[in-house]
């Protein structure tokens, strides 16, 4: 472990209830390829090698989730399970006061974004290094977008405006403490960013991927399994 890494910790949020996708249990749970999405998320944290410490929300009461946690080979990192809230905003501050206090980068990742590559990690840490208070990996948008109000459309955005916003979204750790203190509304909160624009603090955008999809329904699960599948293949045939 380098000694840059040792000052990043990564929330992986992993509190989901998975209602969307039908399986009964936590999201991170699911099993993807044979590996639940929580354990595919914990091998992509620690192949990018970006960070020393790894604080995992997990639904309160739960000990499936936390056995994997503990069954987890760490190799040099600190890994904890802790519970989390009923919103997001409070898991996330939950994880975040399980990390190290000398942590000076926060990475908050989602369990469900379980196979974003390594490079995506890389950018994030590299732009708030470089100075970014928040930084956000996204990719563009193929969709044409409407507003509605109802089922009726009011407007169409220059889809060159738009960005779909994936995880780990990035920050300086001083930033995202100051954005969950100030924090009052949660029912609209759907990322940690929206916190830090709410303070008037700039956030940045780095590359994303399109491999950074969030399982959310039973296509992407079917997605994310032929990703791995094909990927393991790969690695067999160059062995």
């Amino acid at each position: 472990m380098s000694k840059d890494s040792r000052r990043v910790g990564v929330i992986i949020v992993a509190a989901g209830a998975g209602v969307r996708l039908g399986r009964g249990m936590p999201k991170a749970l699911v099993r993807c390829a044979g590996r639940t999405l929580l354990e595919l998320a914990l091998d992509g944290v620690r192949a990018s090698a970006v960070a020393g410490h790894i604080s995992v929300v997990v639904p309160p009461g739960d000990t499936e989730l936390r056995a994997i946690v503990h069954a987890h080979d760490p190799s040099g990192l600190t890994i904890t399970a802790v519970d989390g809230g009923p919103s997001r905003p409070e898991s996330v501050r939950a994880g975040l006061a399980a990390l190290p206090g000398d942590v000076d980068i926060v990475l908050v990742h989602d369990a469900a974004r379980a196979l974003t590559p390594p490079h995506v990690f890389h950018s994030v840490v590299a732009a708030v290094r470089g100075g970014a208070a928040a930084v956000v990996p996204g990719i563009a948008v193929s969709d044409t977008i409407k507003v509605v109000d109802g089922n009726t459309v009011t407007a169409t955005p220059d889809r060159a405006t738009l960005c779909a916003v994936q995880t780990p979204q990035g920050f300086d750790a001083a930033t995202l403490h100051g954005a969950h203190a100030a924090a009052r509304e949660h029912s609209s909160v759907t990322d940690d960013a929206m916190l830090v624009e709410s303070l008037g603090t700039p956030v940045t955008l780095a590359p994303g991927d399109p491999l950074a999809f969030k399982v959310t329904t039973p296509l992407d699960l079917m997605l994310a399994e032929a990703v791995v599948l094909q990927a393991r293949a790969q690695a067999q045939e160059d062995q």
